[in-house]
């Protein structure tokens, strides 16, 4: 005679599965464990690398700001040339020296605004160009500060229709700021040197409009002769 099959609860069918799982997952780790094993000490590799890479960045960074610090006051002299290579007997690095150790800190980008600076006084647009363009920094006064810095050297070299662009772009960064009327002046300028007088007055409009206690304002009178005359 069969004997009656034993009717499992829900409770001890869940139990079953709980038990079922367990094993698998055990057996799964015993079976792959050097490679989970391994997985793990990347990742805490990775983990420990991105705090210790988090830590120098800062560390850098207030490293550059000390040295940034200590050189502007030759940048405010007009000094570019000692602002640029340093003076060892004062203990002052240079902001090329800077740029090239700490030109990926927040501080390194604002010395590379001196640097660029500093070249264009000395007329050195080459040097001066390159140096904006590699600015990266989240200071929007800066970055605008490059884009005009770019326009100033492509200007001196007669490509008006890119320094225009320039100008124009930089003056678009921040609305707040106080710069963007000399922009715009700027980029109305060289588009009467393009002969795209129209355009100019349209630039120009803008500034009488939106700028009216700037300096760029009352210059506004003569280059608008020229555009009328």
């Amino acid at each position: 005679m069969l004997e009656k099959r034993k009717k499992f609860s829900k409770k001890q069918i869940k139990e079953d599965k709980l038990v079922t799982t367990y094993y698998q997952v055990y057996n799964y780790f015993l079976e792959n464990q050097a490679k989970i094993l391994i997985g793990l000490a990347v990742v805490a590799i990775i983990v420990v690398a991105v705090i210790l890479f988090g830590n120098k960045k800062k560390t850098d960074n207030l490293k550059a700001e000390a040295l940034l610090v200590k050189v502007i006051p030759l940048f405010e002299a007009n000094s570019f040339k000692e602002a640029i290579e340093g003076q060892p007997s004062a203990k002052i690095v240079g902001l090329k020296n800077i740029v090239s150790e700490f030109g990926s800190t927040e501080s390194g980008e604002t010395a590379k605004i001196y640097l660029a600076n500093s070249y264009a006084m000395l007329g050195k647009n080459n040097d001066a160009y390159d140096v904006y363009d590699s600015y990266s920094g989240s200071n929007p006064l800066y970055q605008a500060s490059a884009l005009a810095g770019m326009a100033g050297c492509l200007e001196a070299k007669n490509e008006f229709e890119k320094a225009n662009d320039l100008y124009q772009k930089a003056a678009k960064i921040s609305k707040a700021n106080p710069a963007n009327s000399e922009y715009l002046l700027s980029a109305g300028i060289n588009l009467i040197k393009l002969g795209k007088k129209e355009e100019a007055k349209q630039i120009f409009e803008i500034i009488k409009k939106d700028y009216k206690t700037t300096s760029a304002f009352y210059e506004l009178d003569r280059y608008l002769i020229q555009i009328e005359g």
